[in-house]
């Protein structure tokens, strides 16, 4: 953490953090291009964004046939925030997608219009940084929303941790689908996609431990070494330590974006795939760890 801050309260750390980021980012698009894919399907997280008091699906696939958003605050690309972007989406294969799950036993809810929110950070940011040279996203996108939170989504409202007067256990919400349940809905999709008359890539948006949920640390930094032992199951595709994975140490460890990933996790498995190319780069002051993977 010392290191990282340096003698300039972390800028030229940021800089090499960024570097890093944009690289791998840079490889992310180039493999998208070079697939052609007629979708994405875009798993994420929605952080209060869209789903609030009135309904918390466990999980949710939008069958909209486009996303209007803005972008992030503050962006590096100075965008003004009244500024709006448009992507495609594609309601036949999200139908077909809800569809199919359904049939298999899996629940899942499905929208056709935005409650709250045109599109929760978790896939515009992925949108953003994948196009970060700001030369245009061509390929649509069905986002399938996952409730990670859980237990926090709507008691913390999708923010920070309450450092004072912080909710009892009785004032939570129910919890997040554990990982073995999304490791599953992950290798359904995977199955029903790959059948489907479409060209289909699937993403995971998000970062791994992040500081602000890692009790343990202080809310200080994130839980690197935890991070680490997810990414060497994945490296190495042994993917049923991740189908594994109790519920609590996704609590206790600040992880709860990374059940975004329990769903490309069970995708691999399911279609026996490698990572062809993946990476971790963790941090100690920068909130959260992040994992880059192409397969």
């Amino acid at each position: 953490m010392r290191e990282e801050w340096g003698d300039d309260e972390g800028l030229a750390s940021a800089r090499r953090h960024r570097e890093r980021h944009r690289a791998c980012l840079a490889r992310v698009r180039a493999a998208l291009d070079s697939f052609r894919p007629d979708l994405i399907v875009l798993w994420g997280d929605d952080q209060y964004e869209n789903f609030r008091e009135e309904v918390v699906p466990a999980y949710c696939i939008y069958a909209h046939p486009s996303f209007e958003f803005g972008p992030p605050p503050h962006n590096i690309w100075k965008e003004p925030p009244d500024k709006r972007f448009r992507i495609k989406g594609n309601v036949q294969a999200a139908k077909h997608l809800a569809s199919r799950l359904i049939e298999e036993g899996f629940d899942t809810a499905y929208s056709y219009k935005p409650l709250h929110h045109p599109l929760g950070h978790a896939f515009a940011n992925a949108i953003f940084y994948l196009d970060y040279d700001r030369t245009g996203f061509p390929h649509a996108i069905v986002p399938f929303a996952i409730n990670c939170y859980g237990r926090r989504v709507i008691a913390q409202r999708g923010g920070l941790p309450i450092f004072e007067n912080p909710p009892s256990e009785s004032e939570l919400d129910p919890p997040a689908p554990t990982p073995r349940r999304l490791f599953e809905l992950g290798a359904a999709t995977a199955r029903i996609m790959k059948e489907s008359p479409w060209r289909v890539a699937l993403m995971a948006s998000s970062g791994w431990s992040h500081a602000f949920l890692t009790a343990k640390n202080h809310f200080l930094y994130p839980d690197t070494p935890a991070d680490r032992r997810l990414f060497e199951a994945l490296r190495d595709g042994r993917y049923e330590e991740w189908r594994d994975y109790p519920a609590s140490a996704v609590e206790e460890s600040g992880q709860q974006e990374a059940l975004n990933w329990m769903c490309i996790a069970g995708a691999l498995s399911a279609l026996g795939r490698r990572a062809r190319e993946i990476e971790f780069i963790d941090t100690w002051i920068f909130n959260s760890s992040k994992c880059f993977l192409v397969a």
